[in-house]
């Protein structure tokens, strides 16, 4: 199951049943089952609390991906702040609504096993993030 829900700021304009279909999709193609997923979309000030409490970084992030995956079925928590989603999608000159879902999707595979922080691993992860935005219908629903 997969929830969505807020800490201090209104849900973002998202098709929960089109994403929760895709996450499924994106999941499955990496071989995973998706188990209780929870996004929890927060600012800047709840995501550098998360940071610091439970991974003592001291910086903003997008995304902080708790996994609590087994075996095959992927489960975690995911927290977004959707402030730096914004920062980050004027930055990169993207939709906010494509870096939202490039986000989400960041968060899910890092739960199928995909790392960012190796030597060539950002570049790994950049390619999965493109492919399976590749397979999202942002016009679907408009």
């Amino acid at each position: 199951m997969i929830s969505y829900q807020t800490d201090g700021v209104a849900l973002p304009q998202i098709r929960r049943r089109e994403v929760t279909a895709w996450v499924k999709r994106v999941a499955s193609t990496y071989g995973k089952k998706v188990g209780e997923i929870a996004y929890i979309f927060c600012n800047d000030d709840r995501i550098i609390e998360v940071n610091r409490q439970y991974l003592q970084h001291d910086y903003y992030t997008d995304i902080i991906t708790f996994d609590y995956t087994t075996g095959s079925t992927i489960s975690g928590d995911l927290f977004i702040s959707l402030d730096t989603v914004r920062s980050n999608s004027e930055e990169q000159h993207t939709t906010y609504e494509e870096e939202l879902h490039r986000v989400i999707i960041h968060g899910i595979l890092h739960l199928c096993g995909i790392n960012d922080k190796g030597p060539g691993e950002r570049e790994i992860m950049e390619a999965a993030e493109n492919k399976a935005l590749a397979d999202y219908d942002f016009t679907c629903g408009k």
